[in-house]
């Protein structure tokens, strides 16, 4: 049995947030949670979970919720480069001060003929 896990507050309000948001998209598509358990592959008393933010439920299970909703194009670009300011310095910063060719690099494209 895996351990327990009791996420940051931080994570739980995020969570609920998400769940809070997900509700709403289903009420303004007027989409019932039972249609949406099906649309979702899916219980009702799992999308009442999601609803109410429960961290217990797995990631797999709000993707799905999400993909239902037409909402899964959000996810794929939580954790991109472009959203990642911090990601984009750390990459610049990594990058060497300089570059230097490899011995014998020019004589092989003189050389080198289609």
């Amino acid at each position: 049995m895996p351990a327990s896990f009791t996420p940051s507050s931080s994570v739980a309000e995020s969570i609920q947030n998400l769940g809070l948001n997900i509700r709403q998209a289903r009420i303004r598509r007027s989409i019932s949670m039972q249609s949406l358990s099906e649309m979702a592959n899916t219980s009702r008393s799992t999308i009442q979970k999601v609803e109410q933010g429960d961290t217990g439920v797995s990631m797999g299970i709000y993707a799905s919720v999400l993909h239902a909703l037409g909402l899964l194009g959000n996810i794929r670009e939580a954790a991109a480069l472009a959203n990642d300011p911090e990601g984009q310095q750390l990459a610049l910063e990594s990058l060497p001060k300089r570059v230097s060719s490899k011995r014998g690099s020019r004589t092989m494209r003189k050389t080198s003929r289609y």
